[in-house]
């Protein structure tokens, strides 16, 4: 903090110096950007010369601020070089920002300098401490209280490639953080001049840094020498040419750290060598522990359980490599504009803001094996360090995986339970890449959805995650959920046919070269939205979790209930986070309608309405803030589905019919189920106002809070259950507001008439839910008629599964839902945790009581009279049957396991 007496002296100096106020006639200021003609013929040849030489990237956004007004805009850098000076010019120049190297002059507020470039360290500067601009900026801004100054900090990176440790020529391969000396930069000009990056920082008012630093108390603790904090005479004898001196050095200390911070997040930790970060994993105190415990159980020695440790460490330590960032960065430009349209980002901007005091822990969901590239690449382009990705090892395959490795992937198992060892390694991997402050990432649903749904989290790294902040805290921990969504993907068909019970392709070589074989292929737009963060230290105090609570030298320390349970909380509100952050593109909404519509048709002036009134009603009520809409017409949307040859327009004399195109009702199915939790409350509300023609809001609302937790359970919603109420009457008003509901009175609803343009809109608004509450209620079904007791949760997912098969085919629209068996496992699981199912430890049995019979009974106010026969089937399947169906399955298993074997 500033001591109190030098905070006085400089408040007191800029009192007494300020001048009147103008006259309010006259001109405020007068700013110009003038120049000398021997500058500007400097200025001119040597950026010709230097632009020869170097081609310099933009990274992150361009600073927004009004060019026009009366403002004086100067840049910040660290470090004095002509080189810089003519390179932070040149872009200026480029992107049309105020200019770097012509003179800057006010004379009303005594403003003049030959630059708009303060260097933090400059050789003029006495004794390299202040620097003589900032010197004079802040003495002229407390002397006019009218002045007006930003500051822009700016960053050049000549090479990206973080420092390596102990390396020899880093000084000349990589961007360090020393004073460059002219050997330096010629070497910079000469080799990484096409490599040389810029950013432009957020915009700061020096006005407002003095103001925080006088009286918020924000700069760091200042030493000064033989002065004491109490009021005494020596106070006054205090020159104020010493307080000035005291607050520019805080100031420059203040812009010095945060852009060494700055340039931490873009270079990312020193680099160690691989070699040695697996010698410095094997020998430290953890893992030593760890190889102990693995000697004594497995009757081996110590140095043999190092070797195992050793030989855990070598699967899964990465190996970065710039010159393969540098070849993917090339590559993946390229593949880009071959494969999409476009790469959109939403929200970026929150993770650069927190990515200079946070360890960042990216949580994106998992579409396809592109998102292991994709997000690294908008991460990377963007301006931050690449993130370590955790990957499977069924990545590391011949050529593929030592890319990957060099491209920050470490490899990990599928499968370690039971694996002490194994665990111990991989625990302190991850302890050591978040001490080091090490920006990772990992798909927390652990593998690739193949249903276009989110898949139940998996809490095993973000365990370790936790474990490791809780032995040793450094930077706060923050989770980015972030959400991928595709208008086409590469593994489309064979998502649906292992869906369907085909064996899933392992990755290989050959697999990556049928990739590319669509590299000619169109597939739309990719969207990556990155949600609002989740903060550990926010869950650590609503569970009464202490930070740095486990030993520091032991991975072995298990986490407590507290600590569990707080694990399995943000492993959900990860999910229920990357849902908000959903982008409803045009390929997602063109699915919902169509798929929603008897034979995947809809006349094209209906179709047009019906997407126009999804995009109304989810900008009307937006899912979340986060959520993000297309702006493209309904008549583009419908366009632009035929582009990418997924429907198709069938000419008509009483108007054209608009289609799904033969066999793409799955692959649609995929993008729909990407967006399904945007609309389902509205859906579900739709389909008990439409199957019963009328309906009370009363037995409406009981309804959907009973069946509620299971369509939260599904699809991660996020709406809590305390506030549903609200959230309902909210969503029924949007349904009158838009005509799809009749508001009768007295609380009750009705469906328009049957013939207007809005019931049939209702009866498509309805559609989207039914295959969820059919596989609900044909759940129900079958425990009723078996009975408590009877079944185990194995036996009833596996029935379930088999009898969502017949159902998809005896509706012969192929739509793979019926087909998933974790959607069925995920309704039973929601069952048992809420207490209406109970697991008898002995037999595994499911036992109930009659509360699964009144939630069953609810079936006949949502389902269709076609689906309420089958589902009468399904009751009345025998013992016999029912016998026949488990041992069949049971055979098939058994011979898929042994194909495997």
């Amino acid at each position: 903090m500033i001591p109190s007496f030098l905070k006085n002296k400089l408040l007191k100096n800029r009192t007494s110096k300020a001048p009147a106020a103008p006259d309010a006639t006259k001109s405020s200021v007068a700013t110009s950007y003038t120049n000398a003609p021997i500058n500007q013929l400097y200025r001119k040849v040597s950026g010709q010369a230097l632009d020869v030489a170097v081609k310099a990237k933009l990274l992150g956004e361009l600073p927004e601020f009004d060019t026009n007004d009366q403002t004086l805009t100067f840049y910040v850098l660290q470090d004095y070089s002509r080189s810089n000076s003519i390179l932070i010019d040149l872009q200026t120049q480029e992107y049309k920002l105020p200019p770097a190297l012509m003179g800057v002059k006010d004379s009303t507020h005594d403003v003049n300098e030959n630059a708009a470039i303060i260097f933090l360290h400059h050789p003029k500067s006495k004794d390299h401490q202040l620097s003589p601009r900032l010197s004079r900026l802040v003495a002229a801004s407390l002397q006019h209280p009218d002045l007006q100054i930003r500051l822009v900090p700016v960053s050049i990176l000549w090479g990206r490639a973080p420092e390596k440790e102990d390396s020899l020529f880093k000084l000349l391969m990589t961007d360090n953080w020393q004073d460059p000396s002219i050997t330096k930069q010629l070497f910079n000009i000469g080799v990484m001049g096409r490599d040389t990056f810029v950013q432009f920082h957020a915009p700061q008012d020096l006005r407002t840094i003095i103001h925080d630093s006088l009286h918020d108390g924000q700069a760091d603790e200042l030493e000064v020498a033989d002065i004491a904090d109490s009021q005494d005479t020596r106070h006054a004898l205090v020159p104020a040419a010493d307080a000035n001196r005291e607050l520019v050095r805080i100031l420059q200390q203040q812009l010095n750290t945060y852009l060494d911070k700055q340039r931490a997040t873009m270079l990312g930790p020193d680099l160690s060598d691989r070699r040695n970060l697996v010698d410095k994993l094997i020998y430290s105190p953890a893992i030593q522990h760890a190889a102990q415990i693995e000697a004594d159980e497995k009757g081996i020695s110590v140095r043999e359980a190092r070797g195992l440790a050793r030989k855990y460490a070598n699967e899964m330590v990465n190996d970065y490599s710039h010159p393969i960032i540098r070849v993917f960065d090339r590559f993946l430009t390229w593949l880009w504009t071959q494969l999409y349209d476009g790469v959109e980002v939403h929200h970026f901007e929150r993770v650069r803001k927190l990515a200079t005091d946070h360890e960042i822990i990216y949580v994106p969901c998992h579409r396809s094996h592109v998102d292991y590239l994709l997000l690294s690449y908008v991460i990377y382009k963007r301006g931050l360090s690449i993130p370590y990705v955790a990957a499977g090892d069924n990545l590391d395959v011949p050529v593929l995986g030592p890319l990957l490795r060099g491209a920050v992937a470490f490899f990990i198992r599928r499968s370690f339970r039971g694996n002490a060892l194994y665990t111990a390694v991989l625990r302190e991997y991850m302890h050591t890449l978040i001490t080091r402050n090490t920006p990772i990432e990992y798909f927390i649903e652990g593998g690739r959805s193949r249903s276009g749904r989110l898949l139940p989290p998996k809490m095993g790294m973000l365990a370790m995650t936790i474990h490791s902040q809780l032995r040793k805290t450094n930077k706060p921990v923050v989770f980015i959920p972030t959400y991928i969504g595709y208008e086409r993907i590469m593994e489309g068909g064979t998502y649906i046919g292992e869906l369907k019970g085909k064996p899933k392709e392992s990755e290989s070589l050959i697999g990556l070269l049928k990739v590319g074989r669509k590299i000619e292929r169109i597939f739309g737009n990719v969207h990556l939205s990155f949600g609002t963060p989740l903060h550990l230290s926010d869950f650590l105090q609503k569970f009464d979790v202490s930070a740095d609570s486990l030993p520091v030298d032991r991975t072995d320390t298990p986490l407590d209930e507290k600590a569990s349970a707080m694990v399995d909380n943000i492993g959900v509100k990860i999910m229920q986070h990357i849902n908000k952050a959903a982008v409803v593109n045009p390929v997602s909404l063109l699915s919902l309608v169509l798929l929603s519509a008897p034979k995947a048709a809809l006349d094209e002036d209906i179709c047009r309405e019906q997407i126009a009134l999804y995009q109304g009603i989810a900008r009307k009520m937006p899912y979340s803030d986060d959520t993000v809409v297309t702006d493209m017409s309904p008549q583009k949307i419908i366009d632009y589905g035929i582009k990418l040859k997924l429907i198709e327009r069938i000419p008509h004399i009483l108007g054209d019919i608009i289609q799904v195109a033969g066999k793409q009702a799955a692959l649609l199915s995929y993008f729909r189920n990407n967006i399904l939790h945007v609309f389902i409350l509205l859906s579900f509300l739709a389909a008990l106002v439409a199957r019963n023609g009328r309906v009370n809001r009363n037995r409406l609302d009981d309804i959907v809070i009973q069946m509620y937790p299971f369509l939260q359970s599904e699809l991660f919603l996020y709406y809590p259950a305390h506030g549903l109420m609200d959230t309902l009457n909210q969503k029924i008003d949007n349904l009158i507001a838009h005509g799809l509901i009749i508001d009768l009175g007295d609380g009750m609803l009705s469906v328009p008439d049957a013939n207007s343009s809005c019931y049939q809109q209702l009866e498509v608004l309805a559609a989207p839910v039914e295959q969820s509450l059919e596989r609900y209620f044909m759940t129900l079904a079958l425990l009723s008629q078996q009975g408590s007791g009877n079944l185990t949760t194995e036996e009833v997912v596996d029935l379930c599964h088999l009898l969502g098969q017949r159902l998809s085919v005896l509706y012969a629209d192929d739509i793979p839902d019926f087909f998933d068996r974790s959607l069925f496992l995920s309704f039973v699981t929601a069952l048992t945790r809420l207490d209406y199912l109970q697991i008898d430890d002995e037999t595994g049995a499911l036992n109930f009581d009659q509360r699964i019979d009144d939630i069953a009974h609810h079936a006949k106010y949502v389902l269709s009279p076609d689906m309420m026969q089958i589902l009468q089937q399904v009751a009345s399947l025998d013992d016999d049957e029912i016998a026949h169906a488990i041992t069949e399955i049971s055979n098939k298993k058994q011979r898929k396991f042994g194909r495997k074997r």
